[in-house]
């Protein structure tokens, strides 16, 4: 099974990026939750739960956006990881990351 990850900042905006199935599972649940909070705290990423409470796509979506559109567009080593911790933490093979509309799908 191939994976794909889109990270999405608007229209015209669009990184793509395609991983293998042998990627993701090399990557457990709890590894990809663990990088996307390492990141989530390393960005001072806030937290969109006025309780405090931090869930995965909320740290999907912060990571993506306090990480920068830069970061996709170079289309390096963390943009992969990030794409690696995405794709184990949510265990689907398409995944929409819609930083403008703060939503995943």
């Amino acid at each position: 099974m191939s994976y794909t990850i889109t990270v999405s900042f608007g229209a015209e905006r669009e990184y793509e990026i395609p991983l293998h199935d042998a990627e993701v599972t090399a990557m457990s649940k709890d590894q990809a939750r663990a990088w996307l909070a390492k990141e989530f705290e390393d960005l001072e990423c806030t937290p969109t739960n006025p309780m405090g409470k931090v869930l995965v796509l909320d740290m999907v979506l912060n990571v993506a956006k306090y990480g920068g559109e830069e970061r996709f567009e170079a289309g390096g080593e963390w943009s992969k990881a990030f794409a690696l911790a995405v794709a184990s933490a949510l265990q689907r093979p398409a995944i929409r990351v819609d930083v403008a509309n703060f939503v995943v799908g």
